[in-house]
């Protein structure tokens, strides 16, 4: 069975960097999104990434749509045996966890974290469902944001710890049948989604916030996913593996 990786949110930012990876390391990479097919990132991305990725239009908020989602993957491309759960929503607002609005956390909560389970649920439902030659994995890519306290954007914060205790269940659920489970926790990364914040965090790494002193790029928290994904720390399952520069170390 050939290796194909799912990956969630891949047409652009830190997403499309680990499909990338993953295309190089010779896997098949669905890229799931819910931009329309024509959209100019979706085009850009598929024509990096060549002729090893296909698209798949998919809201993460329609869990009723995720069956029919992996059906249409299954057809085109064959069975998942790599989860990349990496599409995530930022706050729609920064400011004051006192002022935060129930709509907000709804949809911070339903991207990040609802929709996420859920497919990730009817991915290992899948991958049980077969025997397989190829190592599988589900990799979540979560934040720091799930151990570190931004109090202007508590949905997210919210979600990434919800997340972070998804991977833990899933990966004591799966061990038993050889398939790993992994959090990968970026730092600060330089992607569309820091975009708007870039010369805040600059002038914070600047004077020491990151001890690695530069921002995270994509392609750091690639190198990290595809060992995991490759089965070369199968028995490391469980782990969370942290990409930030030392940010999230505790320092006096």
């Amino acid at each position: 069975m050939s290796r194909l990786a799912l990956v969630t949110g891949g047409q652009r930012g830190i997403g499309l960097g680990i499909a990338e990876a993953l295309v190089a390391a010779g896997y098949k990479v669905a890229l799931v999104a819910q931009l329309p097919a024509e959209d100019p990132e979706v085009v850009g991305a598929l024509a990096r990434l060549g002729q090893g990725a296909a698209y798949f239009q998919h809201d993460l908020q329609d869990i009723d749509g995720h069956a029919a989602l992996l059906d249409r993957i299954e057809q085109a491309l064959g069975p998942v045996t790599t989860l990349v759960s990496n599409a995530g929503v930022p706050a729609k607002v920064r400011g004051d966890l006192l002022d935060l609005a129930p709509d907000s956390f709804d949809f911070v909560m339903g991207v990040n974290l609802r929709g996420a389970f859920f497919l990730a649920q009817e991915v290992a439902r899948r991958m049980l469902d077969r025997e397989a030659d190829n190592y599988r994995s589900l990799i979540f890519i979560t934040s720091v944001s799930a151990g570190m306290v931004s109090v202007e954007r508590a949905e997210y914060c919210l979600s990434k710890a919800g997340a972070a205790m998804m991977a833990e269940l899933f990966a004591v659920r799966l061990a038993p049948h050889g398939i790993g489970v992994f959090e990968i926790r970026p730092g600060i990364i330089e992607t569309p989604m820091t975009a708007g914040v870039k010369d805040k965090y600059t002038a914070q790494i600047e004077q020491g916030l990151v001890p690695a002193a530069r921002w995270g790029q994509p392609e750091d928290i690639a190198a990290a996913v595809l060992p995991l994904a490759g089965g070369q720390m199968a028995f490391a399952t469980g782990s969370t593996i942290k990409v930030d520069g030392g940010l999230s170390i505790p320092r006096l």
